[in-house]
């Protein structure tokens, strides 16, 4: 397997061309999987945790914590989609530190179908909690004039999440290229650490904004109090 000089987009292993952002989203899906798989093998009611069990249910705990503040239904998975979302961004971010990994986030063609999960996922989780008919009448609220406009702000959420996730990765490889121009020997240290800090955000702000989406569209309707 070796890299070619295009910008490092192919890999080419035996004359089979592979897109390098397929590749390493690949590897960090593998490492997120294997680590869970060790982490949780022995789990066990009368096994007491160790300390990477207890960091793994930390960082759980932690995701529930926030996805219950900002979501009205104690739906679980919510949980699984935006912690899923989070711990694959952060994980990919925090790589970029590895020489020789490039982060598939950094890619345009990763983010863009990352939003699209999530625009698939608001329906999904809106017709579920609502059910179809109650969910497609959301497009028509307040007024059935606002249905186009409806449509095209369900389109343009999934756009500026793409957009937002690619530009911040990107200006951060650009703002260390010309740091490290300027003063190639103290600025790599602090550029990693700030790499890290705003990838770890940027996971964040990406996983809040899909749960505030699907929160949206799967708290349940309000129903008028009978009359007694």
């Amino acid at each position: 397997m070796e890299l070619t000089s295009d910008d490092i987009i192919v890999l080419s292993f035996r004359g089979f061309d592979l897109n390098a952002t397929i590749v390493f989203t690949w590897l960090v899906m593998a490492l997120l999987t294997g680590i869970a798989a060790l982490i949780t093998r022995n789990l066990k009611a009368d096994v007491p945790p160790d300390r990477w069990r207890t960091t793994l249910e930390t960082v759980v705990l932690t995701i529930q914590g926030q996805i219950a503040e900002i979501s009205q239904t104690p739906d679980r998975r919510i949980l699984y989609f935006s912690g899923t979302l989070f711990l694959f961004i952060v994980t990919s971010n925090l790589l970029m530190v590895v020489p020789g990994f490039h982060a598939p986030t950094a890619s345009l063609s990763t983010t863009a179908a990352l939003a699209l999960s999530v625009l698939l996922a608001v329906p999904i989780f809106g017709i579920g909690s609502r059910g179809l008919r109650a969910y497609l009448k959301t497009y028509l609220e307040p007024t059935p004039i606002m249905l186009p406009f409806n449509i095209i702000g369900e389109f343009t959420r999934g756009v500026s999440l793409a957009i937002r996730l690619y530009g911040n990765i990107m200006s951060g490889a650009v703002i260390a290229a010309i740091l490290l121009g300027v003063a190639p020997f103290f600025f790599p240290v602090v550029m990693d650490m700030l790499g890290l800090l705003t990838g770890v955000v940027q996971a964040y702000i990406f996983a809040i904004l899909a749960t505030v989406y699907i929160s949206s569209v799967s708290a349940p309707t309000s129903k008028p109090e009978e009359n007694r």
